[in-house]
């Protein structure tokens, strides 16, 4: 199997870059810490759902960091291949959704230029 990147060592890498920056700013950390906690204590949404979410972000906003401890996640919570590919679709069509939501803004600013 044709790997692009080797996802495990990247997780375990940036593990041990986390827990240093933990170290040097113990706040900041706490401060992400309880952000997760919040999130996982919910009752409404299944760790499976949560995790098929953070993925869908995770590919929009391009975070490689949270594609590897997401999918991880995905997975252990029973998340299927086919469950995750409908949730990336999901993904892919907000994306481009939002990029041709965009193309209004540049029409707006090309509006707001100066008469040449």
């Amino acid at each position: 199997m044709n790997q692009m990147q080797d996802w495990n060592a990247f997780r375990d890498a940036l593990g041990a870059r986390v827990g240093e920056f933990a170290e040097l700013n113990p706040e900041a950390m706490r401060g992400i810490q309880t952000i997760e906690k919040s999130a996982e204590q919910t009752a409404r949404l299944e760790p499976k759902v949560r995790s098929m979410i953070a993925l869908a972000v995770a590919v929009t906003t391009r975070c490689d960091g949270c594609i590897a401890m997401h999918t991880k996640k995905a997975v252990e919570a029973g998340a299927t291949r086919e469950e995750i590919a409908e949730a990336l679709g999901v993904a892919i069509l907000l994306n481009a959704g939002a990029a041709l939501t965009y193309t209004a803004r540049v029409f707006d600013a090309i509006d707001n230029l100066p008469s040449a």
